[in-house]
């Protein structure tokens, strides 16, 4: 399993084609905030940038993918280890292909649900990525 060093993180598990990820957080004292509860920017770092990176692998080099924009709602403090588990659906894909057929831009949201060793909420991540089609894979250019 790799880990991200320094901020507690690892991956759990990925699927060989990408679509399932699964990752964890260890509590740890540099990573706990002044009330020695989960620091919200290594909430925020548990999800980054998974998405993406799974659609690269899946796209593969025919498409540009970023990270666009994201953010965090934090339900309760996390005093345990988290958990985040990140999916890419048939449906998902389907959307993204279709919507950039043409070399349109498409801008995909994911919603990853963090949770504590319990399997209570902790914190919701919004995440809006970029997606498009290179211009020597696309059919029509719209550069």
């Amino acid at each position: 399993m790799a880990t991200i060093l320094g901020a507690g993180i690892r991956i759990q598990s990925i699927s060989e084609d990408f679509r399932q990820v699964e990752m964890k957080l260890k509590l740890r004292w540099w990573n706990k905030n002044a009330n020695r509860t989960q620091y919200g920017g290594s909430i925020f770092s548990l999800t980054d940038p998974v998405y993406s990176l799974m659609l690269m692998g899946i796209l593969g080099e025919e498409y540009y993918v970023w990270d666009k924009e994201a953010s965090i709602d934090f339900k309760k403090p996390g005093k345990t280890d988290l958990f985040a588990r990140f999916e890419i659906t048939d449906n998902m894909l389907d959307d993204i292909y279709r919507n950039t057929a043409d070399g349109d831009k498409y801008f995909p949201e994911f919603l990853t649900h963090v949770l504590d060793n319990e399997g209570e909420l902790i914190s919701t991540i919004h995440r809006k990525l970029y997606v498009r089609k290179k211009a020597k894979y696309r059919e029509v250019s719209n550069e």
